[in-house]
């Protein structure tokens, strides 16, 4: 299985009531990398079997746009497993139940995102990761532990994004 790990995008400034916060909606910079991200998956000829959400909005704003971004219709899975009280215990039992599939994409939150992909990479879990909002990182888990394949944070599909629209030749005659 191929698990493609995604942080959820830019949503603004943490609000101090939980409550509030978990209500909290992508803004402007964040619909923007979901996009980017996409589109990145769609040039690699991604797409996902499954893809699976932590219960906030973020997150499911972010799943959404880019399932959305990547051809994928079926129904977001919400799981627990992915929220920002989850332990890695729960996470590992979801990576197992989801097994059976080839391409999987989950979207949860920092800083347990970083421990599970750890966890994933290491038993020990003793790697440290940064995983800024909207990075994304493709594991191999058809062994445990898994195989890094890839890790690429925001900023560098920024960056692709600007070259690529730089080197297309222009097609309209006006």
């Amino acid at each position: 299985m191929n698990l493609y790990i995604l942080r959820h995008a830019s949503a603004g400034t943490r609000r101090a009531n939980p409550a509030v916060d978990v209500k909290r909606p992508l803004d402007k910079e964040g619909k923007q990398q979901c996009i980017l991200v996409g589109s990145f998956l769609s040039a690699l000829n991604v797409q996902f079997d499954r893809v699976v959400s932590s219960p906030l909005k973020r997150a499911l704003q972010t799943a959404s746009l880019v399932g959305t971004e990547t051809g994928y219709e079926s129904r977001i899975e919400i799981s627990d497993a992915l929220s920002p009280e989850a332990g890695v215990q729960k996470f590992q039992e979801l990576v197992r139940s989801l097994m059976k599939y080839e391409n999987v994409l989950v979207v949860g939150h920092n800083p347990n995102l970083a421990v599970f992909f750890g966890s994933l990479l290491a038993p020990s879990g003793r790697i440290s990761t940064r995983l800024r909002k909207g990075a994304i990182a493709r594991i191999d888990c058809t062994r445990l532990p898994g195989i890094l394949h890839w890790l690429v944070d925001p900023r560098i599909l920024r960056g692709y994004a600007r070259a690529t629209k730089r080197s297309r030749p222009k097609t309209s005659r006006k």
